[in-house]
């Protein structure tokens, strides 16, 4: 029992410990990202446009491969195509061809038995060469003599032109250029036979060689020196604006500015940079309550903390123009929503910075993140409205075009198109922030059990489903919840308390009555039997605290937050049925040690915050002051103060943070609310029948305009004489759960 004990106090400053330790880590590892992302993601890659001028942060001469491969590429590609040496057997095939060619055409001239056109379908069946009609009929008409020079000419030509270098590129060249070889000696008639039978049997002997070209393009890269780049420190490697080109990314590289190092003066800045902020964020917890008592809401505050941190990082570096459409106010209006604005503010101060450190741009990026986030959030105001969101949007939205335009319109360098870039990405970062905020708020204020403002506004419409049952079935339940309502809401903006959450847990505390509506008085109709006079006080009492277990069912199946539940466990806290309790001490003959007092008690828990305590102190007191009808504003003051007093006493206020001042603050809203709802009203003085009818024979502008005979009268008060020290008021349980310890002869109760 002693190590539980010990145990306990140790995981409070344990669990601070692992969250100090999660931050480090995760801030620590977003600070140096841009060393651990590798250089194929850097932040400046080739095609991009530049966002700011880049210098040479030292003289620097470095082997520019870059450069030297683009000449060895160009040496390379002015090599022309290589092609083999003439191969003398295809001029020796050709020429052998063109003799039998020769010899067929000899044996045609001398066939005495064929006529001219069998020796002209002869010639035309040659296969290595078509002779024109023309052509064969002038080879048949030349005499013997002439017709031997044509034949050697032909092979004297042939064995000329294949000689030389023939490409099939260059065949037909080679063809054409046949005449201009054929000797002046023959006449024109054996030129044009010699040029036709030659250019037939002309044939390509010089062929492309892909390994001698390429064999010759690799000498010409290998015979390129390598180029070399020099850089002055402060020289502009890349200017702000220009396409960002392969060159320009070597020279970073081999500056170091295209994928960074981290040397000790980095991690110095960076060490320090993480000490300051969490420093800050420290000292801040341990001043504020809420998030130092609420371990839950400080673990989701700081996972919300380093996921906005880690992502808007990893967006600025993967591309700087999305840093500015990145939604960082988006944080700052979530925390606002669910845990106020104080930790909103405060804790989007270091996150601002954080995100911005090291980036380019990074004083005009963290002036643009505070602001656009301060706006947001003051912007949002209570958010109880999701037009609200939307108008922190457009102040998001103008806070961060303005930013942009300041800092940028002295650049000489910018232009109305970057101004206008800017400015479209704000109008972007507005709406992403809107919506996320939106988002982020309900699916967190759902995953854990908070209410937020917009939940709130749903549940306290009255076409809500169950205020709607409320409505039917017990109309004095929901008009007495109304009053409660008022009456807690007014004393919590008194103390600085939650008023929308007061005000909606107060109007849903007794939906519970629905389940017996009967047995509650206010839900009775004047005259009709009470049912608590036939049953036993055990009964009785169960019958009423039962109100309290199943108005918790009644929530969880109409889905209402855990917040609002409690307002419905704890309004009774663990206080007792009083009248049931002395009608059973009464029933045991008087002696108190005969019944068990906690089967009169209720479930509670007792209040476990200042809301809850407010609606326990205002459903006492207005049930009292109902009840009792005090007279005047000491009556109402000494009445609300001792119901205060009989908590504080029994020590149902003990688990909140109420103070004296509070408590004081709260009796003077209370006093001042319970008298204007009941001060005394005028009672006109009855007339006799004969008079009265005469009266309403009058003009309806006669009676409008009358007085009251005597203002003695009028300002009589109506209310009933208050009842004896310590009669329990059969009007109102809460009044009876109000009165003295000591247990005194009670008047009938219904309970509540």
């Amino acid at each position: 029992m002693a190590e539980t004990k010990l145990r306990r106090p140790l995981r409070r400053p344990l669990f601070f410990l692992l969250l100090i330790l999660i931050y480090s880590g995760v801030t620590l590892l977003s600070l140096i990202l841009q060393v651990i992302i590798p250089a194929s993601s850097s932040s400046l890659q080739a095609g991009q446009v530049a966002y700011q001028d880049i210098l040479a942060p030292a003289d620097i001469t470095f082997t520019s491969e870059v450069r030297t491969q683009q000449q060895r590429e160009a040496a390379a590609r002015a090599v022309q195509p290589v092609y083999t040496l003439p191969d003398t057997s295809i001029a020796r095939r050709q020429l052998e061809q063109l003799r039998t060619a020769l010899t067929f055409i000899t044996s045609v001239r001398a066939d005495a038995f064929a006529s001219t056109e069998e020796k002209l379908n002869d010639l035309a069946a040659l296969d290595e060469i078509h002779l024109q009609q023309d052509t064969a009929n002038r080879i048949l008409a030349l005499s013997e003599s002439r017709w031997q020079a044509v034949q050697q000419e032909a092979i004297s030509v042939l064995e000329q032109v294949m000689r030389g270098v023939i490409r099939d590129d260059r065949l037909e060249d080679v063809r054409r250029s046949i005449p201009s070889l054929v000797s002046l000696s023959l006449t024109e008639e054996q030129s044009q036979i010699v040029a036709e039978l030659t250019a037939a049997f002309v044939a390509p002997n010089s062929f492309y060689s892909e390994s001698l070209t390429e064999a010759a393009r690799q000498e010409a890269a290998s015979a390129v020196a390598p180029v070399m780049r020099t850089f002055k420190s402060g020289e502009t490697v890349v200017q702000r604006g220009a396409i960002v080109s392969e060159l320009d990314v070597e020279a970073l590289r081999e500056m170091g500015l295209s994928q960074p190092v981290l040397d000790w003066k980095d991690l110095v800045s960076v060490l320090g940079l993480l000490i300051l902020s969490l420093t800050f964020l420290i000292l801040y917890i341990r001043r504020s309550r809420a998030l130092n008592r609420d371990l839950r809401g400080l673990t989701l505050v700081t996972v919300l903390f380093l996921a906005f941190l880690m992502i808007g990082r990893l967006v600025a570096y993967g591309s700087p123009s999305l840093a500015y459409i990145f939604p960082l106010a988006a944080y700052g209006m979530t925390v606002a929503v669910l845990f106020g604005t104080q930790p909103a503010l405060i804790s989007s101060l270091p996150l601002s910075i954080l995100v911005a450190f090291q980036l380019p741009n990074a004083l005009e990026l963290t002036s643009f993140y505070i602001l656009t986030s301060y706006f947001g959030v003051m912007s949002l105001g209570r958010a109880r409205r999701v037009t609200a969101f939307f108008m922190a949007g457009a102040a998001i939205t103008a806070s961060g075009a303005l930013v942009t335009i300041i800092y940028r319109l002295p650049d000489a360098s910018t232009d109305w198109t970057t101004l206008a870039t800017l400015s479209g990405a704000s109008f972007l970062n507005g709406i992403a922030s809107a919506a996320m905020g939106v988002l982020l708020q309900f699916f967190l204020a759902q995953f854990m059990g908070m209410t937020t403002a917009l939940q709130l506004m749903e549940l306290s419409r009255a076409d809500h489903p169950l205020l709607q049952e409320m409505l039917r079935n017990i109309p004095g339940t929901y008009q007495h919840s109304l009053q409660v309502a008022n009456l807690a809401e007014q004393a919590a903006e008194r103390i600085g308390a939650d008023t929308l959450l007061t005000r909606v847990g107060a109007v849903y505390h007794d939906a519970g009555k629905l389940s017996n509506p009967q047995f509650f008085i206010e839900n009775q109709l004047p005259g009709s039997p009470n049912p608590h006079d036939s049953l036993d006080p055990l009964t009785s009492a169960a019958i009423i605290i039962r109100h309290v277990t199943e108005g918790v069912a009644l929530a969880t199946k109409y889905r209402l937050p855990q917040r609002i539940r409690d307002f419905i466990l704890e309004h009774h806290g663990t206080m007792i049925t009083r009248y049931q309790y002395v009608k059973a001490v009464e029933a045991a003959g008087g002696d108190e040690s005969r019944v068990d007092v906690e089967q009169f008690r209720y479930p509670g828990p007792r209040p476990q915050s200042r809301e809850t305590a407010i609606l326990m102190l205002a459903d006492g007191c207005e049930a009292r002051v109902r009840a009792e009808r005090p007279r005047n504003e000491e009556e109402v003051r000494a009445l609300i103060k001792s119901v205060i007093e009989q908590r504080m006493s029994s020590g149902e206020l003990d688990d909140t943070d109420l103070t004296l001042r509070d408590l004081e603050k709260i009796q003077d809203s209370f006093t001042a609310t319970l008298r204007g709802i009941y001060h005394p009203r005028i009672e006109y003085p009855r007339l006799e029948k004969k008079a009265q009818l005469e009266v309403d024979t009058l003009p309806r502008g006669l009676l409008s305009g009358s007085e009251p005979r005597s203002m003695s009268e009028a300002t009589r008060p109506i209310a009933e004489p208050r009842k004896a020290k310590g009669e329990v008021s059969k009007e109102s349980p809460e009044a009876a759960d109000a009165g003295p310890e000591r247990i005194q002869p009670a008047t009938q109760e219904s309970g509540r």
